[in-house]
């Protein structure tokens, strides 16, 4: 029965992905284009976003909106705040760099940024320090890898001014084709070559600026605007026919980041919006996306490794000066909404593990049988399990709340709170108000189904709730731009191993073992697919967490006890399926890839051990830099380790009615905490799994216990009175 159940779990998973897989890569088959032919101009700015742009202030970036295709932009390189050189030198490499800091080591918003480089007889001075800070932060990074492919493939690139200069450059650092800004001269050097750099200075905030520096450009950030907007329209006006030209804001204004702006106009570039499939975010795309859609449209093979795609027109709209306006106000939502949250997500964390905390405690007060009369004990039960399912529904709430424009709220924290609480409200009044309320795991049921469905819906229709919302994705951070995220991967494997439990349990009461079994195994197979599948989630660690909690779960339920030798077999049934998704996404088109075939690329040109040496820096730093998280995870595992591997503990008696009950709760709760350990193990930032998958798992299983002891205590009420008559 092992081997049948194990190869039934396999099977079902290979021809479930395989499919999938084969039907994603049909419907992702790159359309026909025609190859480009004319140059392509990208003009560099910094500090500049989506609302410094009117129709008075700036008419170049404003006719660029109405005719072109625009976007926003993430500029995140290596440090939270980027510097103008930081951005000309992720251009440069197709990936995060950054100049280092005043002693050469990390840089902090304080910090004044660093000057761009003017280049001096040819060559960046200072090119070595910059090569050197990229191989050490190990982003896979290598200055020069535009100017270099550009030159080796036959094709010039002409540099104008200080930080075209350094995009530009070759990476010896050399810059053959360099000529300072002269508004005089542009007709002549932008005809020089295919592919040309232009550097129009940045807007610096001086609101925004660290002590010690001043702001390049003199006056206030709508008079540097106005200035950048100048020169921008100089460079229109002397650009070839047939040009596409790329307005990019390559840098932050200053300690405070942004999304930044980038629109495009020419030949392959109409009225709408820029799409780029590293994002697959309409109107959202990343630098990194700019030095590849600069090879392409010089007809050049891209390098393998580079973070961006290239751009494309995406939505096509009208050039009115309405179809323009209703642009802009999306464009503005984008930045607003990423720049509101982004401030928001901290003190949300920090009320969430507090919550957490206060729920333990009061669970500990009521699972004592001897705290106070029976009716004081129902009534503190009654808000307990009510307490625990409330703030079971906030996390599926949080995406939900997207949908309503909550940043536009003169005060966006009581938006974004009001929003959410709105949707708490929804999905905690239908668990605890509904027929099913009077189950043992009725309210479990209804908030795992919602959290997995508001999630897994997402992911397959384009993540776009999870852009910009409290517990989703950060665009100004740049790390992830669609599928599932750890949080969202700890949420949406928490609600289905939690609803395979219920559903698992209610068979197995009726006798129907085979069916709880099938039925589990389904629901946490359909979980790994959304999860796993590179057109939808696109999570590489997510299955390998996943799948062996499933496996010990649906083998529990048949009554098969896990040995080593089975877990081994498991573990490699795992990576071998995870080794075939991400070889079937490595087949793929470039443009089409996720980051799973990029990560098997990587394995056969010698690059993982980089990325995976930079993950596990990364998880480090989160676990020992956030007190809260670091103080949540323990807490939370320990809390359910105790009780699940002490029978004779307090813990223990107290979930033992639930356990008679629910006779699969026990396994599903190890299954849980099997997924919730090994992604902590082999996630990047992977404290937010175990941290993210108490938010929901802890509440959910003191509601069932609570109401277990409701019925415990309503029981001996009924048995007193009784014995009274």
């Amino acid at each position: 029965m092992t081997r049948r159940a194990l190869t039934l779990l396999a099977g079902l998973f290979t021809v479930l992905v395989v499919g999938a897989g084969t039907a994603s890569a049909a419907s992702a088959a790159p359309a026909a284009d025609s190859a480009p032919t004319g140059p392509v101009i990208l003009i560099g700015t910094g500090g500049l976003t989506w609302t410094d742009v009117d129709q008075q202030n700036t008419p170049a970036l404003w006719s660029m909106l109405r005719d072109g295709s625009t976007a926003a932009l993430s500029v995140r390189s290596v440090f939270t705040n980027t510097c103008a050189v930081d951005g000309w030198l992720s251009l440069s490499a197709g990936n995060r760099a950054a100049a280092p800091g005043p002693k050469g080591a990390d840089r902090s918003t304080s910090d004044p940024c660093p000057a761009v480089p003017e280049v001096d007889s040819g060559v960046v001075p200072g090119w070595d320090t910059y090569v050197r800070a990229a191989d050490a932060r190990k982003f896979d990074s290598n200055p020069g890898t535009l100017g270099e492919t550009l030159a080796t493939s036959g094709q010039c690139v002409q540099a104008i001014g200080p930080g075209a200069g350094v995009g530009a450059a070759y990476t010896s650092g050399s810059v053959p084709r360099y000529a300072a800004y002269d508004a005089g001269q542009l007709t002549g050097l932008l005809s020089r070559c295919r592919v040309t750099l232009v550097d129009v200075g940045a807007v610096r905030d001086p609101a925004e600026l660290p002590q010690g520096e001043s702001p390049g450009t003199p006056g206030s950030r709508a008079q540097q605007a106005k200035s950048v907007d100048d020169r921008i329209s100089q460079v229109l006006k002397a650009a070839p026919n047939g040009s596409d030209v790329i307005v990019a804001s390559l840098a932050d204004a200053g300690a405070e980041e942004r999304l930044r702006l980038v629109a495009a106009k020419g030949p392959h570039y109409g009225s709408g919006t820029l799409f780029s499939p590293s994002t697959r975010q309409d109107g959202l795309v990343q630098s990194a996306d700019l030095t590849v859609t600069l090879l392409s449209a010089a007809g050049v093979d891209t390098p393998s490794g580079l973070g961006g795609k290239a751009l494309s027109r995406g939505e096509e709209g009208s050039n009115s000066e309405s179809a323009a306006r209703d642009r802009l106000r999306h464009l503005v939502d984008f930045d607003d909404a990423s720049h509101d949250v982004h401030a928001l997500v901290p003190p949300f964390f920090n009320a969430v593990v507090y919550t957490q905390i206060a729920i333990y405690l009061l669970a500990a007060v009521v699972w004592r049988r001897d705290f106070g009369a029976i009716g004081l004990r129902l009534k503190l039960l009654r808000i307990t399990r009510r307490v625990a399912v409330v703030a079971a529904a906030v996390p599926a709430s949080t995406f939900l709340a997207n949908l309503i424009p909550w940043w536009r709220f003169p005060v966006p924290m009581i938006g974004v709170v009001a929003a959410v609480g709105v949707f708490t409200a929804i999905i905690s009044a239908v668990a605890l108000l509904g027929p099913w309320s009077r189950r043992l795991t009725g309210p479990l049921s209804v908030v795992a189904l919602a959290t997995l469905l508001v999630l897994g819906i997402d992911v397959m229709t384009g993540s776009t709730l999870q852009i910009s919302s409290l517990m989703g994705l950060q665009p100004v951070v740049g790390g992830r731009f669609y599928g599932m995220g750890n949080v969202t991967f700890a949420l949406f494997a928490t609600a289905a191993l939690l609803l395979a439990t219920a559903v698992s349990s209610s068979l197995v009461r009726r006798g129907h073992t085979r069916l709880a079994a099938g039925a589990a195994a389904a629901i946490g197979l359909v979980a790994v697919v959304v999860d796993g599948l590179p057109a939808w989630g696109a999570d590489g660690g997510g299955p390998p967490a996943l799948l062996p909690g499933l496996a010990y779960l649906v083998l529990a339920i048949l009554g098969i006890r896990m040995t080593w030798r089975r877990a081994l077999v498991v573990g490699g049934v795992t990576a071998g399926l995870f080794l075939l998704v991400a070889f079937l996404d490595s087949l793929r088109p470039a443009d089409k890839q996720s980051h799973l075939g990029q990560f098997f690329e990587a394995l056969g040109n010698g690059t993982a051990g980089d990325i995976v040496s930079r993950k596990l820096d990364q998880n480090l730093q989160i676990l020992f830099g956030n007190y809260r998280l670091a103080l949540l995870v323990p807490v939370a595992l320990v809390f359910v380790i105790y009780i699940l591997a002490r029978p004779t503990s307090w813990g223990s008696r107290a979930l033992q009615r639930s356990y008679d009950a629910l006779p699969t709760l026990r396994p599903g709760l190890i299954a849980l905490l099997v997924t919730l350990t090994i992604g902590f193990a082999i996630n990047d930032s992977g404290v937010a799994i175990p941290a993210n998958g108490a938010i929901i798992a802890v509440p959910l299983i003191i509601a069932v216990a609570v109401r277990a002891l409701e019925d415990e205590a309503r029981a001996s009420a009924t048995t007193r009175s009784m014995r009274r008559v």
